[in-house]
């Protein structure tokens, strides 16, 4: 038992890592790819992926949604873990980027699973919700500009349904959230959301240290 948050030095990182999940191949081709690229950092961790993996299985959910995919990692991750019919929607703006993540999925044979949209999120999110979807999603993740998580966090909420689990990524943000002089707009709007979530009545949370912070939002 313990009272405190275990720390990782180097060592204990890399037994995480070997220990901790398994990766397809599929997946570890794509994030090999993606490290060699500027915006590597962007990508979730492996352990994050399998998580959330784990956390789609657990709740059984069919029908998904992603804010901000980037190079695909966590949309192969969650499409693989959905069941035969399940379906992950999935809010971009970059052809670029997700163009690399479609090799991927096609080579894991889930890309029939996943129905990319290139647009603004809070667009794709409206159209959602006018498509009938208001309450409809099981599992929703989110990772893209700081700036609007405290819009999509409402717009997600809406179209989760009673029991729905939003997870949340970048909620520590290398630890600027606890540093008074940092007053970057990022850093404020996460800091916005952070306070939001925790006193947010609707929802029952919890807050992860897993890879940059990560928020689990399960609407009551």
């Amino acid at each position: 038992m313990s009272s405190s948050h275990i720390g990782l030095n180097e060592e204990l990182a890399r037994y995480l890592d070997e220990k901790g999940f398994r990766e397809s191949a599929e997946l570890a081709r794509l994030r090999e790819e993606t490290s060699g690229m500027a915006s590597a950092g962007m990508q979730i961790t492996p352990g994050q992926g399998a998580l959330m993996a784990m956390l789609v299985r657990l709740t059984g959910a069919k029908l998904c949604v992603e804010v901000g995919t980037f190079t695909g990692y966590s949309a192969l991750a969650v499409a693989a873990a959905l069941p035969e019919g399940g379906r992950l929607i999935c809010c971009d703006v970059s052809e670029e980027w997700t163009d690399v993540g479609k090799r991927y999925w096609e080579e894991a044979g889930v890309a029939g699973r996943i129905d990319l949209r290139i647009a603004p999120a809070v667009e794709t999110l409206d159209a959602l919700a006018g498509e009938g979807l208001t309450g409809a999603v099981d599992f929703a993740f989110v990772d893209a500009d700081k700036a609007n998580y405290g819009r999509y966090y409402e717009q997600l909420l809406t179209l989760l349904r009673p029991g729905g689990l939003i997870a949340v990524d970048n909620v520590l943000w290398g630890g600027s959230v606890i540093d008074p002089d940092d007053r970057s707009e990022d850093t404020k709007a996460i800091r916005a959301l952070n306070e939001v979530i925790a006193r947010d009545e609707r929802v029952d949370h919890v807050m992860l240290p897993v890879g940059d912070g990560l928020t689990l939002a399960r609407k009551r």
